[in-house]
């Protein structure tokens, strides 16, 4: 578990491993990965919920009830409930975000599995998408790749890899802004 402990840090560090740890103990990780990633994509989707997350101004009694509310309406219960509730009564539900990533990691690290982040300017085709999994999968060794891809036609063609700590932007903007510096050094 050292190993484990030393993918995330401070406080948000401190929740996501005791969820690990209490989901590990369950025999549930993977439903606890399941019921995050529904409430995260929640936050993520409703500006309102991500302002209702992340300030201060509401009591503890307020997000509670607010957040069983919720979580009671999209079908999240168990130990994920539990403990969302619970960050939301310790008044840390500003950090849940950092929280479940850092569960995400932890589990990640346990199944052998990186996660990456692709942003393409145009939704890739099936076939595509599996020689990029491919393509990840060698590069990190032969592990599990998670592909994320999000599509953001402001960088035009090529696209941006993240995988874990690494970064590779090959994206037509960015080599177009490469190229007006380089002629603007010249001149």
């Amino acid at each position: 578990m050292a190993k484990e402990e030393t993918i995330v840090s401070g406080m948000a560090a401190r929740y996501a491993s005791a969820l690990f740890a209490l989901a590990l103990e369950n025999h549930s990780t993977d439903q606890v990965a399941a019921d995050l990633k529904l409430f995260s994509d929640l936050v993520e989707k409703s500006e309102d919920l991500h302002s209702f997350v992340k300030s201060p101004v509401f009591s503890a009694a307020v997000q509670v009830k607010a957040i069983d509310a919720i979580l009671t309406k999209v079908g999240i219960g168990g130990i994920t409930a539990k403990f969302i509730k619970l960050v939301a009564d310790k008044r840390r539900l500003f950090a849940i975000t950092d929280m479940i990533q850092g569960f995400n990691n932890l589990n990640d690290a346990r199944n052998g599995v990186t996660r990456a982040q692709v942003t393409v300017a145009q939704p890739l085709s099936d076939a595509h998408l599996d020689a990029l999994k491919a393509a990840l999968a060698q590069v990190s060794g032969g592990q599990s790749v998670n592909v994320a891809v999000k599509v953001d036609p402001s960088i035009i063609g090529g696209l941006i890899v993240k995988l874990g700590s690494r970064m590779v932007d090959g994206s037509l903007k960015t080599k177009l802004n490469s190229i007006r510096t380089s002629m603007k050094e010249v001149g």
